[in-house]
Order: structure tokens, then sequence, then C-alpha cells
């Protein structure tokens, strides 16, 4: 049987993972190179070809069949030679630090995860795991501390089983009624949440942007948070904000000139578009899977669960994005938070990069008495750093000591609890970013990934192996803290 590549340009961790899914799903078959893919030898299944992610189909003397994943590109690649990230529902929702859903689909591969089994996303996101469990048939459970995050993956998994044409006929009555023109009165209350977005909106801008959600609200029923989703979207575009700056700051460039419904309209129509194309290739309606508000380091048995199958995520890096002041503006339209609770949700994330006042006293004595308990090395390297820190280095760079400590010791109470959520024997596979810092004018390199599997060890988990994925980036917003590699690393319960 050979299994054909995808007609566009890999990177060298995507034919690794390629080999791997091969070798999962094949077991013992002889695997030779070939001019367009691979040959594989010996007794295979040619049924579980279709599964594959980084092969576009399969053939023998007998059959010849494209992937599920080459159908769900192939859909919205529309002949362009690329692969597609946007397919199914992954395009709802720009989310800053989401990962490759195709890396997940092979990650579920070379796991060995069944259809119907569970996986957990600790730190779900915008919910790229649970959608692709959901495609590949698994049930996907995802928590997050981020309300934005989980209001978004849960959106996108609403759509995934609301038959497109469903939308598109709530899509024409909203398109009616924005043409409307009675539909311009917005209310005129005066409360704090008002008050923030005439801070970052110009008058006539909120006004359109206020009616949209009235609109949604109103006429959507039930897929109220799918068309909220969209608009949310265009919220930093039509913002005094930089659409371009991961922070608030006041933009320079002019806001756009197409009419705010009008880019709804536009929008919406291109989402339901994919959706439709990926429900035309998938053969069931998955509902299974679902997002949930929740810390990872807070996580407790269900004694009423079976116990998870497997864990996928990637986690937030060490002094990570700052995801809320990226989110703040979707937040508050949305109504997930009080403008007042900006700061304090900012601060509880992992890899939060917020430290002052009381709070930075109480992380400076954490560190210096090792408070958190890590393992000697993860301990002696923050205290390494702390000792480097300058006077010339900027208050940025003389928390990093403290907040990569802060973030080890979160991470530390992630991989306690979820090793008892989950199943003995049971996988777990992180994507995890290196890091770097400057003190004092000399760079130390922070191997993130390996410091995470020590912790980890200490706290039970048997590590498996650590794949280096070199060229593995999430859009270059990060790069200024990042070497510019990550590392998939395999646990197991032991």
């Amino acid at each position: 049987m050979r299994l054909t590549w995808h007609d566009y340009k890999y990177y060298p961790y995507e034919r690794m993972l390629a080999m791997r899914e091969a070798a999962s799903l094949f077991g013992d078959s002889s695997i030779r190179e070939a001019p367009d893919g691979i040959d594989l030898f010996g007794g295979t299944d040619f049924g579980l070809s279709t599964r594959l992610t980084y092969f576009a189909g399969a053939a023998d003397e007998h059959h010849s069949v494209p992937t599920i994943q080459s159908r769900l590109e192939g859909a919205v690649r529309r002949g362009r030679a690329r692969q597609s990230t946007r397919y199914s529902v992954h395009g709802l929702h720009e989310y800053k630090g989401k990962f490759n859903p195709q890396v997940v689909r092979a990650i579920l591969n070379i796991l060995g995860i069944a259809p119907g089994q569970r996986v957990l996303d600790p730190f779900c996101g915008s919910g790229t795991t649970l959608v692709e469990c959901s495609h590949f048939g698994a049930s996907g459970h995802g928590i997050d501390i981020n309300p934005f995050a989980v209001f978004l993956a849960n959106a996108k998994l609403l759509a995934l089983s609301t038959p497109a044409q469903e939308l598109r006929s709530t899509l024409g009555d909203l398109c009616t009624a924005l043409k409307h023109p009675n539909c311009a009165h917005t209310p005129a209350e005066d409360d704090p949440r008002r008050r923030y977005l005439k801070s970052w909106f110009d008058p006539k801008n909120l006004q359109s942007i206020e009616m949209v959600r009235n609109l949604i609200e109103s006429r959507a029923k039930s897929q109220v948070p799918i068309f909220l989703a969209i608009t949310s979207n265009l919220l930093r575009d039509y913002s005094l904000q930089d659409p371009k700056d991961l922070r608030i700051r006041r933009r320079r460039s002019p806001l756009p000139t197409v009419p705010i419904a009008d880019a709804f309209i536009s929008a919406a129509r291109q989402f339901i578009d994919n959706l439709e194309a990926a429900q035309s290739v998938l053969d069931r309606r998955p509902t299974a899977s679902r997002a949930n508000l929740l810390d990872a380091t807070a996580l407790t048995f269900d004694p009423s669960a079976a116990p998870f199958d497997a864990v996928i995520t990637s986690p937030p890096y060490a002094m990570a994005l700052p995801y809320i002041d990226t989110q703040r503006l979707s937040l508050v339209w949305l109504k997930l938070i009080h403008p007042d609770q900006i700061g304090a949700l900012e601060s509880e994330l992992i890899g939060s990069r917020e430290s002052r006042g009381k709070v930075r006293k109480a992380m400076d004595s954490a560190l210096g008495h090792n408070q958190g308990n890590l393992p000697g090395a993860q301990a002696e390297f923050c205290k390494r750093l702390q000792r480097a820190v300058g006077a010339t280095d900027g208050f940025r760079r003389q928390a990093v000591p403290r907040l990569l400590y802060r973030y080890f010791v979160s991470m530390q109470q992630s991989f306690r609890t979820i090793g008892r959520v989950i199943r003995p024997g049971a996988p777990f596979a992180l994507i995890v970013g290196h890091n770097h810092t400057t003190l004092s004018g000399t760079r130390y390199d922070i191997e993130t990934p390996a410091h995470l599997a020590n912790i980890a060890s200490n706290e039970g988990w048997n590590i498996r192996e650590l794949l280096p994925l070199q060229t593995y980036q999430r859009y270059g917003y990060h790069m200024n803290n990042a070497i510019g590699a990550e590392t998939l690393i395999i646990l197991e319960k032991a």
C-alpha cells in the first residue's frame, strides 16, 4: 500500500509525525520511502489509512482513497497548494497562541487513541484539541481558567453539531434585520461595561457593534454563541486599539471603511461555507466534547465518570503571551468579565507576567525558600537567574526569576492533579516552547521542556520521550521571548 504526501511543503517535524502515525497505525509493516510518499509492506488494514493526518491518501492494486484530513483541508484550500489550519470550525475566531490542529490529530494517532475514548485538555484554550477529538470520534473534555477561551471552545463545538443550513437560515434573518432602519437603536445604559467600551470604540462603531449583538441575542436562539463569536473576531479591527499589538495600545492606522454589519455578514457567510464543507466530510455530528471553566491545578477526581484515556495539551509558555490584555475587549463586550476584574484574571493565569506589590514580595519569598517544593534543579535554576539580575535590567527582566518559579510550581500542581483523573498507563502529550532571557547583558536559555519533564518525573510520571519540533512556531507573536523551537513531551501515568 502506498501513502501519498499532500501537495504542500512540509516542515521536518511534520514528516517525522507522519512516519510516527504510520508506524502507530500499521504496526510492524515495513516502510520504504517512495517518490510521492511511502510504501508499506506486510499486513495492513487499508481502512485505517483514512485516519492519517500528514498523508493525502492511500492506494493499492484494488483501492484508492483520500484521507479525511485531506478532504477537510481540500474543502477550504480551494486549489491553493498550502496547508490549511482554518478548516471546519477552526477559523471561527483568531486566538493567539493556539496550536496547529494537524498536530493534535497526528498525536491522537501516535498515542493510539480509539474513537469513543475520553481525552482531557487541561489548558484547552479556544478548543483545538476538543474539535479534533470530535472530528476523530473521541470525547474531548477541556478546562481553562480563561472564560473567553471556554466561550470560544464551546461555540466551535456548538457550530460543529449544528447543521450549516440552519445557521445559513438564521444569518438570512439577521441580514434582513440589519437592513431595517429601526435596528439602529441601542440601549443608552451607562454601566461600567458601556463606559469601558466607549473608551475603546468610536461612538458610531460601538453603536453598530451593539446593534449586531442585540439582533443576535433576539433572533439567533440556541445559535447565539456562534454568531457572537464571529462578531467578537471583528472587535480589534474596529476598535481604537492597535489590532496588531498584543498589548492594549492606541492605534495609529485608520479604522476600516467597510461597515461593521457588512463585515459581520461576510465573515459569517465564509464561516458557514467552511462548516458546511466539513460537515459533508464527517460521518457524525460530534456532541460529546465540552469545555469547562476550571483551573488545571484544582482538578479533582469525579467518581461518577470514567478516568481519562489520554491527555493532549499545549500549556501556556513561561512568561506567556498577554492573553487577557489581548482579549479584554471581547471579554467585556461578551459580558464574561467586569472591567475591574481584568487585572485579577491576568494574574491568575499559569505563565502570567503579572507580579506587583505584595504579590511580588510573596513570590520572591517563595523563590528564596523554595516554598513550592520544586525539584532541586529547577529551584536552583530560578535562584541562579535571580542572582544574575542587575541594576540595568528593566522591571520585566527583573521579574523573570520569580515568574518562572511561579510557572514551574503551577505546572507541578497541574501534573499532580491531572495524575488523579486518568487511568494507569494513560499517555500525556504536551507541546512546550523553549524560552530565553537576557539578564545583566548575558543570555540565559530556558529549556522549559526539560525542566517540565523533570518536574513531571518528580510527580510520578514516566517520561516516554521528548521529540523536538524545531521549526514549529505560532504565527511569530512571541518571537522576542522564544528560541524558535518547541518539544513534544510524551509522559505516561505510572
